[in-house]
């Protein structure tokens, strides 16, 4: 198929842009490069610069390109930023994930592919988190991207879009060419790593005080290449459909670990002393995110290749190793 992919040169979307290309379809890469990377991008895939809240240049996308199917990608992600200013991410992550979806139905795309997130379930009543769970996020970053679902409800209930919206838990790892390069970078792991690497001091915990063994927030992290396999899956599944479809799923590990057991692991597979200072709690952060991925396991048949924490933090580690050799070459 024809795959317009939007945020392809980002962390997630480039590696479902090389899983697709290895499968055989066609890519289009839609990114503006304020957070992505030219270079994450297969020769094999085209890129075209674009903002996604800019519906002229997606018409003239759609109509060169014709794509079959669209994911979704591009979105801001710092939960906590969501906090301090909400109005970027309903601008961005709602309001031009509108302008995109404007543009699929007034082109006739029938498939549409959504990277969603666990931030939707916000506290969640009970462990692991199914889909059919409250959503109610506790922060801006997971009403922004709530709001996009229930559009998608309505596309699909209106206009028989087909549409699958995957709620992510904590991507992590890398592949052996793509990987975590956020600037600045707010995710756990890359950070701890850069402690290890010696590029930061120490590594801040964001509160010690939640209702958790350690008093640490418990996340579930699925490696990013799971996370690619599990968007090919669905997209397969959408071609299936006879009738429009809607399908919903989790996309986690299903075990949780708490940011102290994290470090703790880092240790382990790095050698590296990794120094802490505890800090206040950041505004948002649920205490407790883990996922039943069962649905997308008996559904798609899915099956996470890296189900070991450290695992997980060995193939980040051993691409922060590539890249700083790569640096000094």
């Amino acid at each position: 198929m024809r795959v317009l992919v939007s945020g392809g040169a980002g962390y997630i979307g480039s590696v479902v842009v090389s899983q697709l290309v290895e499968a055989g379809h066609e890519v289009v890469v839609y990114d503006n490069l304020s957070k992505g990377h030219r270079d994450s991008i297969p020769a094999a895939a085209r890129l075209v610069v674009g903002d996604v809240g800019d519906r002229a240049a997606l018409d003239a996308v759609f109509a060169e390109h014709r794509p079959d199917a669209v994911m979704h990608f591009a979105a801001w992600i710092e939960a906590g930023e969501s906090m301090r200013e909400p109005e970027r991410f309903f601008r961005n992550n709602t309001a031009n994930a509108l302008t995109l979806l404007e543009a699929v139905l007034a082109h006739g795309v029938r498939r549409f592919v959504f990277s969603s997130t666990a931030a939707l379930y916000g506290d969640p009543e009970s462990t692991p988190i199914r889909e059919g769970d409250k959503l109610l996020p506790t922060n801006a970053y997971g009403e922004s991207k709530l709001l996009v679902e229930q559009m998608l409800a309505w596309f699909h209930r209106i206009h028989g879009l087909s549409t699958a919206s995957l709620r992510y838990f904590n991507a992590a790892g890398a592949t052996e060419t793509l990987g975590e390069r956020h600037s600045p970078e707010t995710h756990l792991i890359p950070l701890v790593l850069q402690v290890a690497s010696g590029e930061r001091t120490q590594i801040n915990i964001f509160g010690d005080d939640y209702p958790t063994p350690d008093g640490t927030c418990v996340r579930d992290y699925v490696h990013v290449s799971d996370l690619a396999s599990a968007h090919l899956l669905a997209l397969n599944a959408l071609c299936a459909k006879q009738e429009p479809a809607r399908l919903i799923y989790n996309l986690g590990n299903g075990q949780g670990f708490s940011v102290k057991e994290v470090i703790a692991c880092a240790r382990r597979v790095t050698g590296h002393a990794i120094p802490v200072v505890v800090e206040a709690r950041r505004a948002g952060d649920p205490a407790i995110l883990v996922a039943s991925s069962e649905k997308a396991k008996a559904e798609l048949g899915w099956q996470p290749q890296y189900t070991k924490l450290e695992d997980i933090i060995g193939s980040a580690w051993r691409y922060v190793q590539r890249h700083a050799a790569g640096a000094k070459a």
